[in-house]
Order: structure tokens, then sequence, then C-alpha cells
């Protein structure tokens, strides 16, 4: 359908799912949910252009697993919604959220249908239950559960989000305080929303399902540091002794480099320049096992979990073997693993090269994950 456009929001914090992966990013197979939802959108076959709203730091990584626009998520759902309808160019569009797993395409067809000379058409479900207001009972059969996805004349929507200094939770609500028309049409039990981990009992599309746990990803890293004289020494979080430490931009801990650099890879989302440019003076002299823990929050809020890390220390100096275990220590508990899953090597260079010479050290690191089972209790 040539005047229609779906805008589908995903860019939430999802803090209230408390799972450590954000909902939009839990694996169905090896698909996160957003993307799934995009793909159920997609195969109705009714949209010019699907818009993805998405957290601002997510959308290149987003762009790797698809095609489709991305545009920066706000604060609040007002904010992403306000931002994606700036790339919206059709009369009609379809607001979404990826919370609403399930969407079924007689329900956007009902919306189509009901819409008419309205400017919001809306999906509902009745109270089944006795329901009390301020003490009281009231006529539950004047009741409607609002629910998502929701058509919109365009225009409208954009003026009465624009023109108004309120919040609204949903399309209708704006477009109703502005004195705009809202139709209804049936919904579906299937609408409901994925809030807590216990709502996925309600998500028949998702019951059964889950992530393809035989998959395995492993990445490497590779890092060299110049040596810096009358400088702290870190090396895998761990201070050592030394009259000497690491020419760079930040602490110089070039083993913990070496360790992002092998998470980012197994994960596929670019290398440590990317996230942490050394052109960047908020990075100068920053502790890179913070660096770490904020890499490790990254990967898990994108529905992976971390198994295993090896590191290779190439260093004539200094000798690192009192060192080596201290370590791993370290490493595993900024990688929230146990310490076995953590293994820290030292070697020489025999006297060649640049770490032969005494010049510097080089780190080499391979790190595997695999997806988070948020199947299991």
């Amino acid at each position: 359908m040539s005047d229609l456009t779906l805008i589908l929001l995903a860019a939430g914090d999802a803090t209230r799912f408390g799972e450590g992966v954000k909902k939009q990013w839990l694996r169905i197979g090896s698909d996160p949910l957003w993307l799934r939802v995009a793909r159920r959108f997609e195969s109705m076959h009714l949209f010019k252009k699907i818009i993805v709203a998405s957290h601002p730091d997510e959308i290149a990584y987003m762009r790797r697993h698809a095609d489709f626009t991305f545009t920066p998520g706000g604060a609040t759902r007002q904010t992403s919604l306000l931002n994606a309808l700036e790339a919206v160019e059709t009369p009609l569009v379809l607001v979404s959220d990826v919370a609403r797993a399930c969407v079924a395409e007689a329900v956007c067809q009902r919306l189509l249908e009901a819409l008419g000379d309205a400017d919001c058409a809306v999906p509902t479900l009745g109270m089944s239950d006795t329901v009390y207001y301020d003490g009281k009972p009231i006529d539950r059969q004047k009741l409607l559960r609002i629910q998502t996805p929701q058509l919109s004349r365009t225009d409208t929507l954009r003026r009465a989000l624009a023109t108004s200094s309120e919040s609204f939770t949903d399309e209708s609500s704006a477009i109703f305080h502005t004195g705009g028309k809202v139709v209804f049409a049936h919904g579906d039990a299937s609408l409901h929303k994925l809030t807590y981990p216990s709502d996925i009992r309600h998500l028949p599309c998702l019951l059964g399902d889950g992530p393809d746990t035989s998959l395995s990803f492993t990445g490497t890293g590779y890092d060299v540091h110049a040596f810096e004289a009358n400088k702290r020494m870190v090396l895998g979080g761990v201070e050592i002794k030394s009259d000497f430490g690491f020419r760079a931009h930040s602490d110089g801990d070039v083993a913990i480099h070496a360790l992002i650099d092998a998470l980012l890879g197994a994960a596929g989302m670019g290398d440590i320049g990317e996230l942490f440019p050394d052109t960047d003076a908020a990075y100068a002299g920053a502790d890179s096992a913070e660096l770490l823990q904020r890499v490790v929050q990254k990967i898990r809020h994108y529905g992976f979990r971390i198994v295993h890390a090896d590191l290779t220390i190439a260093a004539q100096v200094p000798k690192l073997s009192p060192y080596k275990e201290r370590m791993a220590r370290r490493l595993a508990s900024l990688l929230g693993v146990d310490p076995p899953r953590v293994n820290v090597k030292a070697t020489t260079t025999e006297g060649l090269g640049f770490v032969g010479r005494k010049e510097g050290v080089a780190v080499t690191a391979a790190a595997t994950l695999k997806f988070h089972d948020w199947t299991q209790p």
C-alpha cells in the first residue's frame, strides 16, 4: 500500500524487564525480537516504508541486521515518535511498539477498514471482570483497553504531538486531546504487551520458541602499546610493579583493549576505536576496566552471554608470571563469569621484534559468546 508507513518503536531501555538483556534484543532463533516483529509487518505487504525508532547507540548495529529506515529515539516514547514522523512521507502511518510482538495482519486490516473519515483508529478489548473505581463499581461495558498498533493520519498526528505541551502514552490520546476523531476496531488478546518476563506466556508467537543455543560466536583481538617512562603500568586490570607504563590515550591497558576487541568481534559490533575513539578527549586517561564493563553491559543488552576468554601477553619485560592469576581473576570479575572461564598466558618473543627489544607489549585475545537463553528461569 503506497499511502501507509509503519513506525516500530524500539528505543526503550526495558529496565522493567529485568533480564540484563533488552527485550527488543531477545533472540528468536538468531534474530532479535525487534527484527522478528519488523519482518512480521513486512510480510503483510501493506507499507511503503518501515521505520524503526531505536536508541541512537544501537542504530549502527541494527543496520547490520536489516535495511530498514532507522531514526534516533529520545528520552520518551513521544519524542521517539516525533523523530520518526519526520521520515514519514505517506498520508497514513501505523505506529506499533516492539513490545507488542504478536501483531496479526487481521488487526491491521480492521484498522484500515474502520478509519473512514476519522483521524485515528485503534484496536480495543473490552473488560470481562467487574471493575471498581474510587471504591465504587462502574459499568464495565463503557470501558475499553486500548492497544497498539494504531492507525493515524500523519499530518493530524504530527500536529497533535507538536502543538501540545502534554505527554501522551499513545497516539489516540494525543489526537483526541486536540479535537481529532478516534474510532475503534476489535483488537486481539495476542497483542499483550511484553513488559516483564512473565508476560511471555501470554504471547503465542513466542511460546515454544527461543534463541538458537547451538550457536556460538568467537572473536579475536590484538593490540600493542609502547612503553613510557615514569608512568603507572596497568595490565589485565592489575597494577604491575614497573618503572614504566604504556604510551596511550587511555591508561594503556593493552590486555583489556585486546579483550574488548575480541568481545566486539564475537558480537559483530565493530572495534574499540569505533566505541572509544582516541580522538575523543573524554577518553583521555580513561580506566580501561570501566570501558570493558561498558562493553560487557552492551553485549548483554544485545542478547549475548559471555562464555570464555583467553589472552596471550607477549612481553620481554616486565616479568608477568607472578601476575597471571590475578589478571585472570580480575578479568573474570569484570566479565561477570567464573574464574576458570578466563585464561591468561604470558610469553616472551625470545628477544625478537619490538617486544624483544623491550620497547612495548603485544596482546592477542579470543572470546566466545552465546545467546542469552531467556526461556530458562
